[in-house]
């Protein structure tokens, strides 16, 4: 009977612990400088936020694409070789959440470190350290001025503090699609202010951006 009843206790535990152990190994496809597909599998990289896409930064008094050079660095160091991701959830839009190597290297830690991410204090201060490093060196974003990527996605741009809200943006209304907004920032902020699910299908995707065709 007390050997059932280790077995009943540790079995949760064992569970648990295989779930949280879960990874998922091969060569990746790069979609933007946070995340990453590996045999169909969309997976976000855990504690840190990358410049979007569509981004940019100024540096030298210059405008340049810091979000598609994040992409192009991390697809870079990757090369063609496999990645081992340890995951631990999903997110809201059905990303894996993981950390990811290659060999030794974290790879989360890899970008921040050289300023093609920031830290995701959000959810995690694992990459504080990494941040404060690659501030201190000016790598990467951090040479000159950029909008924290989370502001970005809401709108906020480069010189410019208060974005204009559109005013029709009540969530509560009736069903709506892309093509009741007029520039992809509105259609966003609507996007991020509806709550997970994307109960108006905006998300076509599942990245976590809105009406894509708009931007």
């Amino acid at each position: 009977m007390i050997i059932l009843t280790r077995v009943v206790v540790l079995l949760p535990i064992l569970l648990w612990q295989a779930a949280v152990a879960e990874e998922i190994v091969g060569r990746v496809s790069v979609t933007d400088g946070d995340t990453v597909v590996i045999h169909g599998e969309r997976i976000r990289l855990h504690g840190i936020d990358a410049a979007e896409s569509a981004q940019t930064c100024e540096a030298g008094g210059k405008v340049w694409r810091c979000g598609q050079q994040a992409s192009l660095a991390l697809a870079e160091r990757i090369g063609h070789l496999r990645v081992r991701c340890e995951t631990f959830q999903r997110d809201r839009y059905g990303r894996v959440i993981a950390i990811c190597r290659q060999g030794q290297t974290d790879l989360n830690r890899w970008m921040v470190r050289n300023g093609w991410a920031v830290a995701y204090r959000r959810y995690s201060t694992d990459y504080v350290a990494a941040e404060n490093e690659a501030s201190q060196a000016g790598r990467g974003i951090w040479r000159g001025h950029f909008v924290p990527p989370w502001d970005w996605r809401r709108g906020d741009r480069l010189g410019v503090t208060s974005p204009s809200r559109p005013p029709a943006t009540s969530t509560s209304g009736p069903d709506r699609d892309c093509g009741d907004f007029r520039t992809w920032v509105e259609a966003q902020w609507f996007f991020e202010a509806a709550g997970p699910g994307d109960p108006h299908r905006l998300d076509g995707d599942r990245d976590g951006v809105a009406c894509e065709r708009l931007r």
